[in-house]
Order: C-alpha cells, then structure tokens, then sequence
C-alpha cells in the first residue's frame, strides 16, 4: 500500500510542478540580488540572504529560509488536502476501502506519501539553490563563529541537518491536512482547513497569553529567530573586529538557518552560544592585554 502510494506521489504531475515552483521562486530571487548588487541588510528579509552575495554555499539555506514561512506549508497542505478528499472526490476511495486493507494501513501509506512530499520538495529546493548559488555567486570557504575554518563535509552535514530539521518541522502540518482530508470529499476545502489552522496557529503563537499552548502549536520554526541570530553575529563580528582586526564576515553563515525548535530549547541554546560568545569578544576588546 505505501508503495502504491508512493508511485502514485512520483507520477503525478501536479507534484512536481509544486516542486518546481518552490523550487524556482529562490532562484528568481537569486537572479535578482545578483543582477542588482544588492542584497537584503542584515537582520532583514529571509535569513542569510545578506550574504549570498559573498558566498553560494550560503544560497541553500536563504532557499529554505524564503520557502519556509509560507510556500512550503501551502504545498503541504494542497499535497495533503488531497490525499483522501482526492480520492473520495474521483470516485476511487470506495474501491480503495473494499480492498483487504485495513483503515489505519491507508491512513499510514496516505501519511507516509505526505512526509515523502514534504522530504522531497525539501531536499530538491536545497540542491537547486546549491547550483545556482554556485552558478550566481560562486564558493568561498566558511568559517564557523569561533572562526574556525569549516570543511566541505562540515557544511554539507549542517545543511543536511537543516534540511531534516525543516522536514520535520511540517510534520505536524502535514497531519492536520490529512486529518481534514478524511473530513470533507472536497480537497480545496480541506487544504482551505489546513491554511486556517496554520494561520490561527501564527496568530496564536504572537500572543503573549497564548504561551502556555505555544509549545503545541504546528508553525513553523521561527524565522525572526533566525534574523535575530544573523544580527547576533554581524555585532559578533564586530567587536572580534576591534580585537584583532580580523574580518570574519564568512563566519555569519555558520548557523546555517538552524533556529529552534518550539519548545524553545534550539532558540536558547543557539541565542545562548551567540550571546556567551558575543560576550567574551566584548570582554576581550574591554580589556586587550587580559590573560
């Protein structure tokens, strides 16, 4: 039965003109910040995005970062609106439940298509923007925040990191769109449904009295997160700057958009490092000739 599904998934053509279209809209982007010069200041429009202009390597995840808060979940929830309300609406969900397969096993083939969707569009986004980055903007060794320099397996293991980190963060999303498909045999209505809950989930996530539930909430990882830590480390920069007088501006692109989870143990534990580290390079440059 996943199989099955899973064929009919990759034989679609409606999959992979939503891929496409993911896909294609961080290139046009590209194009345009290559073309013009200019690129997004720091802190402001998708994360890393500032500073594709010095690095392709870099391209990947600004891609992630421009799909994320709004592309990305509209094709999950069109994708998986349609998984059973698809079916009931052509007529074929009756021939599929007369068969000897139990509900719960469709259920986990529908389910298991939605994550192959959801990994899929993920990992082909990360690979076209890596050949237009390489293309537009060329490759420049990356540097870590402490500055160390970073290998090319080292950069390819926290993008790959990234990329499941994103995947996983649709999961829940991914659910909920099934779950209105086997409510309505319409899959407009149920992606609808899907679009509602994500928009009143962003809605509840930016009200204070709201945290309590926070945690639960099936949005999508935090961009600002990820813009306040591109800020943490271009002050970071800075004042390693007026240290040693080493530029590290490549070291920017180490995060990797890797903004935390909701329970709020990533966004600490990343906003903690920056801010230990951004702490001693002002104690150091407070007091040049300590230790």
């Amino acid at each position: 039965m996943i199989r099955v599904e899973l064929s009919k998934l990759v034989r679609r053509p409606r999959t992979w003109v939503t891929i496409a279209l993911l896909a294609g809209l961080p290139v046009v982007v590209g194009i345009f910040v290559k073309a013009s010069g200019l690129a997004p200041a720091p802190g402001e429009g998708p994360a890393l995005l500032s500073e594709v202009l010095n690095n392709g390597l870099l391209f990947p995840a600004a891609a992630l970062a421009i799909i994320l808060p709004l592309f990305l979940p509209i094709a999950v929830s069109v994708i998986g609106g349609d998984t059973v309300a698809g079916e009931a609406s052509n007529g074929t969900l009756r021939y599929l439940l007369s068969r000897p397969v139990s509900r719960n096993r469709l259920l986990v083939a529908k389910l298991t298509a939605v994550v192959a969707f959801i990994f899929l569009a993920v990992i082909i986004v990360a690979l076209v923007a890596f050949a237009a980055g390489v293309v537009l903007f060329g490759i420049e060794p990356l540097s870590s925040i402490s500055a160390t320099p970073l290998s090319p397996a080292e950069t390819a293991i926290r993008t790959i990191l990234a990329i499941l980190y994103i995947g996983w963060s649709m999961l829940g999303l991914g659910s909920i769109a099934l779950f209105a498909s086997t409510r309505t045999d319409s899959p407009l209505a149920a992606s609808l449904a899907t679009l509602a809950a994500f928009v009143a989930s962003q809605v509840l996530d930016l009200i204070e009295a709201t945290h309590s539930i926070q945690a639960a909430l099936p949005v999508t990882p935090d961009a600002a997160c990820a813009q306040r830590i591109d800020l943490l480390v271009d002050r970071l920069t800075a004042a390693v700057r007026s240290v040693d007088g080493v530029g590290l501006g490549r070291a920017r692109g180490s995060v990797l958009l890797f903004p935390g989870p909701r329970s709020g143990f990533g966004n600490t534990f990343v906003g903690g490092v920056i801010s230990e580290a951004l702490d001693r390079a002002r104690a150091a440059a407070d007091h040049p000739h300590a230790g």
